[in-house]
């Protein structure tokens, strides 16, 4: 499994509508294959800036096969201008802590 942590830094008085539109947003990220499950997060300090979380099965799950697919596309418009800057998008791994 793959985690997917991007944040989120929403314009300013924009938080209502971005909620609004993410949750439009998700079923299109739902339906990728290997797809596992996914969070949004509001900040409790700064309440402009969110913490995307998804797991994938697969790096390339989310970087091909999201990335490239028509449902991303359809992300992008409900989701991208409302962000500044631009987020970065991170991967992880888990740790065998035993």
């Amino acid at each position: 499994m793959v985690l997917e942590l991007a944040i989120l830094n929403v314009k300013p008085g924009q938080g209502n509508q971005f909620e609004a539109n993410f949750k439009l947003a998700s079923p299109l990220i739902a339906s990728i294959k290997g797809y596992v499950t996914h969070s949004l997060n509001r900040c409790i300090e700064d309440p402009n800036k969110y913490a995307l979380l998804v797991t994938w099965e697969t790096l390339e799950d989310h970087t091909i096969g999201f990335r490239t697919s028509p449902q991303y596309a359809q992300w992008k418009e409900l989701l991208h201008h409302f962000y500044d800057p631009f987020p970065v998008v991170e991967h992880f791994n888990g740790v065998n802590l035993t």
